[in-house]
């Protein structure tokens, strides 16, 4: 079969790899029909994220139909299009039965190299480095699914692929991020990063209730995208956030922020420069300059929610601005599995149509270039999905 693999540092190919097999009871193959590139994919791309090998196969949004069932799976049925969940959960640890499924306890057989990292493991995910699991990923033309009772999700009749893909990932992480907000009515709520995350983390804060949503980012067609789902933008290149988020919230500031950009942020200035050299030189793995911004600007009393990804150890983070402040955090990589029905619910009803986020659209040969202008955000993209 095809398949987009890692080959170093910038650098993806697709590949003739063998195809995936059945190899454990509770398994599913699955035929991908859609697959996406995620901004969590451009951390691998860019060489952030330590374990990962030549060769590894990408991608963690992924959907398909059913071509092969282990003999455990009584959830599906072959010919059964489905949804498959990136955090990979066994259904029965300590913390699926919690619904923390990204925390999933038996999922990852390489725990110990992130118990070095983080302490503890969180789950397997898929085409997210050996560090978590060292799962095929799906950008590809099929796709083993461990743990197939528990991760695939059937999609009914009447919904294209588009409609339904990011239920995988970006749509439930949107939504998690601003449930973690906490919000209430008449609630502010500024988000930094107009990516596709930052997207559905707009919609999700109306869906619960924010009465105003401030989006921040620098470029253009994100801040356009922001507009149109009913956020007030900022430039962060054309004004000083903190002082604008002050002005617009009678000097309070947010109720809640979130930092949906993680740890490849881009600061100005000599804080971005301090930040660019740290890194080059392994002092500092990742570039926290929105999570600092945001700290220093959410109310006191607030909620900082942080969906963006963080892969190692930061510098320079107001510690000291968020414990006087009284400042809430809520983090995590996201328990897709709690969120699919009811956000299934939200698509079938059609108060929301995720496929408004989708700019281009690939054959998964053209993956290389997908990566490319993703990566620097050319050609007005905001989120690619590939077809096997």
């Amino acid at each position: 079969m095809k398949a987009v693999c890692w080959q170093g540092n910038n650098k993806v190919g697709v590949e003739t790899v063998p195809d995936p097999k059945i190899i454990n009871p509770r398994d599913a193959i699955v035929k991908i029909t859609t697959t996406a590139i995620c901004g969590s994919d451009l951390h691998l791309y860019d060489g952030y994220i330590p374990t990962m090998e030549q060769g590894d196969i990408l991608g963690h949004e992924f959907m398909g139909e059913v071509v092969e069932l282990g003999s455990e799976v009584k959830n599906v049925k072959i010919g059964d299009r489905v949804v498959v969940p990136f955090p990979i959960a066994c259904g029965g640890c300590f913390f699926c039965q919690r619904q923390l499924t990204s925390l999933c306890d038996n999922t990852n057989p390489n725990a110990w190299i992130a118990e070095k990292i983080m302490g503890y493991s969180p789950s397997g995910i898929f085409g997210y480095s050996h560090m978590l699991g060292g799962y095929a990923g799906g950008q590809a033309e099929y796709a083993r699914v461990p743990f197939a009772d528990v991760g695939l999700f059937k999609i009914p009749d009447g919904l294209t692929d588009e409609q339904v893909v990011f239920l995988t990932d970006i749509f439930p992480t949107g939504y998690m991020a601003a449930e973690n907000c906490n919000i209430q009515p008449g609630d502010t709520v500024a988000i930094w990063g107009c990516g596709p995350v930052g997207q559905f983390a707009i919609r999700s804060a109306y869906v619960l209730g924010a009465e105003r949503v401030i989006a921040i980012d620098r470029v253009p067609e994100r801040l356009q995208m922001a507009k149109n789902s009913g956020a007030e933008v900022l430039n962060f290149e054309e004004i000083d956030v903190g002082e604008a988020l002050k002005e617009m919230t009678g000097g309070r500031g947010p109720d809640a922020v979130m930092d949906a950009v993680g740890m490849e942020a881009h600061g100005l200035g000599l804080e971005g420069l301090y930040d660019k050299a740290k890194q080059a030189v392994r002092l500092e793995t990742d570039r926290p300059h929105v999570l600092r911004q945001a700290i220093v600007a959410c109310r006191k009393g607030g909620t900082v929610s942080i969906p963006g990804v963080y892969g190692g150890f930061i510098d320079k983070v107001p510690m000291g601005a968020a414990m006087n402040k009284g400042l809430t955090f809520k983090m995590g990589q996201t328990h897709v599995h709690r969120y699919l029905r009811p956000l299934l619910d939200l698509i079938q009803s059609g108060k929301i149509d995720p496929s408004f986020v989708i700019t281009h659209r690939l054959p998964l040969d053209q993956a290389p270039h997908g990566y490319e202008i993703f990566k620097h955000k050319q050609d007005n993209c905001i989120k690619i999905v590939l077809k096997p």
